[in-house]
């Protein structure tokens, strides 16, 4: 028992580093996951100079925050670590489909396999909001918005083959389920969209074929 003392305090040594990296590395996850929300503003906005600086940030915050838990691995697994790692993902991914990119993969991105899926799957639903962001802008149907739903379907097409134990995966089967919904309704307000332009369009042209008769008509 003469060396319980030393044991217990190399133990609270231990502890105390862990301690200190993990309120380090929740600081960290949280500034990253804000620089990561303010990179896909910018992509939204199609504020190309500026995504870039912000994506600059995100991958300096990255290199960071995974070199704070390097000699922890309990906390590089962990969920706020993951969790900012997979918005890491999600940026520069969406960034590539908008842009009509490769994707990056996980390993240029130096994140683990089912968190770059869970990113993957992330930038699937964001493109939802671009989808939408177009038929405004267009007032109707597009090219662009039926590309970027196209890119909805592959990744939904390419998730919903990882059939691996969620030990392994961490969610990704509950987030392929979000993506097959956003999915749905997004090619459900896509075809509505097509409907009514084709609608409106043969509006118009029964409109000129009436003009042009009644203006025969009175020569």
């Amino acid at each position: 028992m003469n060396n319980l003392e030393q044991i217990c305090e190399t133990i609270r040594a231990d502890l105390e580093e862990r301690n200190a990296a993990r309120d380090n590395a929740i600081v960290r996850s949280r500034q990253l996951v804000r620089h990561c929300s303010q990179s896909i503003r910018a992509i939204h906005r199609r504020e190309w100079d500026t995504a870039d600086q912000k994506l600059a940030q995100v991958r300096a915050g990255a290199a960071e925050l995974k070199s704070i838990v390097k000699d922890f691995p309990d906390l590089y697994h962990t969920g706020y670590t993951q969790d900012a790692l997979k918005e890491v993902a999600e940026a520069f991914i969406t960034l590539a489909i908008v842009k009509g990119e490769a994707l990056p993969s996980s390993a240029e991105l130096g994140v683990e396999s089912s968190t770059y899926l869970k990113g993957l799957g992330e930038a699937a639903t964001e493109l939802r909001r671009f989808i939408l962001d177009i038929m405004r802008r267009t007032d109707g149907h597009s090219e662009e918005a039926e590309r970027l739903l196209l890119a909805m379907d592959d990744i939904y097409d390419q998730l919903v083959t990882f059939d691996f134990p969620d030990a392994l995966t961490h969610g990704l089967r509950r987030q392929t389920d979000v993506v097959r919904g956003v999915l749905e309704r997004t090619r459900g307000d896509l075809t509505q969209s097509l409907r009514q332009q084709k609608l409106q369009d043969a509006l118009k042209a029964m409109e000129r074929r009436f003009d042009d008769e009644t203006g025969s008509a009175s020569a």
